[in-house]
């Protein structure tokens, strides 16, 4: 009888570090004698991620407003499954250990912040049963969100485009956005049980190994038992 693997995910608003922070955290895990592979949502480099290009290109609506909250959760959703199916779901049914850049986790911080807050509840408990139950994807073990101010976030988001604001998304360019996906994301964590790891000290990013050493603590756990 196959034993399924571990999953944990690596969560926070743009630029909060998860892209850096995963392979150093990985190798970390490695030396502890843990043997866990990446995965990074969304799948660009896949077709199923083509509707979430398109979203977040601008090509359905020049906000993010204009996009609600089901319809642009489903594309997501929709492109991890085909990641899913097509790239790791037999790894995992037979012992497989991931560690995801954002997941299904993501919708929850990005897409319930459009709502009006009496409906958050109502809209976790629908990723959840439609992403875990219906689509059947894996439920992560353990959440870590990093968090980072918008205000922060959006400095190292322009230091990563070398001041070129005109390569953020949709997302990344709206100050106000990111700012209720920051207030969703506290708010999820809490319901939800997520780690949160502070990431910021005096309104500064606090240094990639104190932060890559928190994770890591969180995370042995889960994959060095």
């Amino acid at each position: 009888m196959s034993v399924k693997g571990k999953l944990a995910v690596l969560e926070g608003l743009d630029g909060s570090g998860k892209s850096t922070q995963t392979p150093i955290v990985l190798e970390m895990l490695k030396k502890h004698g843990a043997d866990v592979k990446q995965l990074s949502y969304p799948d660009y480099q896949s077709p199923s991620s083509s509707l979430v290009k398109m979203y977040l290109n601008g090509e359905l609506g020049k906000d993010a407003d204009s996009i609600n909250a089901y319809a642009a959760s489903s594309f997501y959703a929709v492109d991890r499954y085909a990641s899913y199916i097509m790239n790791w779901k037999n790894d995992f049914e037979n012992g497989g250990n991931f560690l995801a850049t954002r997941y299904s986790t993501s919708n929850i911080i990005y897409q319930m912040s459009k709502l009006p807050k009496n409906e958050w509840d109502g809209y976790i408990n629908w990723v959840c049963e439609y992403e875990y139950s219906k689509l059947g994807l894996p439920e992560p073990e353990k959440v870590v969100l990093l968090n980072v101010s918008p205000e922060v976030s959006s400095k190292l988001l322009m230091s990563r485009y070398r001041g070129d604001s005109s390569k953020k998304d949709i997302h990344e360019g709206n100050i106000s956005f990111m700012t209720r996906c920051f207030e969703s994301a506290s708010y999820a964590s809490k319901k939800l049980g997520w780690t949160v790891i502070e990431c910021c000290k005096n309104d500064k990013i606090r240094s990639i190994t104190d932060i890559s050493n928190d994770i890591f603590d969180v995370l042995k756990p889960v994959y060095c038992k």
